[in-house]
């Protein structure tokens, strides 16, 4: 009984001590430094390989869409399940999912052992945004917004086609292009 009175009197005056108030505040930073607000256009991708981080960077900054995600997870299939057990994900009986989104913390979940190929995440990241952008967790809600996103990535996918032809256009004129194309059907190319 002495030892506990003796130790917890030793720990409710020590802690005083190790306070160190003080009465002034600390400012590490120069005069007029302050810390850089965090931005509503970023967000953070977790458990990527650096391919598949870029890949979803530059076509959520290409769908432009309305609102971002706070924050982009790569998790292995155990982790996914868990997941979708924890934030309770209602799936249709003889369905699978291999992304969902978690509206409230605007978080977009993706089973990286499920993860097939660039085009198909390209595809059902648009899908999970749309849940995003229309606030809603009804599959055809989202559907109709990851149209429109969708529609920017081809468009997008498009313009670059054709910024490409033009370049190659500008590299050899038409009538450069016609002699490379004649001197190649004789046979001497």
């Amino acid at each position: 009984m002495k030892i506990t009175v003796g130790a917890a009197l030793f720990l409710l005056g020590f802690g005083p001590i190790c306070w160190g108030q003080t009465n002034s505040t600390m400012n590490t930073g120069g005069a007029g430094e302050t810390a850089p607000l965090l931005s509503a256009n970023t967000y953070a991708v977790f458990g990527a390989t650096p391919q598949q981080e870029a890949l979803v960077r530059s076509q959520i900054h290409i769908m432009q869409p309305a609102v971002l995600p706070l924050r982009v997870f790569f998790v292995a299939h155990s982790k996914y399940v868990d997941n979708t057990r924890i934030f309770h994900l209602q799936v249709p009986a003889g369905y699978t999912s291999a992304m969902f989104t978690h509206l409230p913390s605007r978080t977009i979940f993706i089973d990286a052992d499920r993860y097939i190929n660039d085009e198909s995440l390209v595809y059902w990241l648009a899908h999970e945004l749309g849940h995003l952008a229309s606030n809603s967790a009804k599959e055809q809600d989202a559907e109709r917004a990851a149209r429109e996103l969708r529609k920017r990535l081809r468009d997008e996918g498009k313009r670059r086609r054709h910024d490409v032809a033009g370049e190659q256009a500008k590299r050899f004129p038409p009538s450069a292009a016609q002699f490379f194309a004649s001197f190649a059907s004789t046979g001497n190319l």
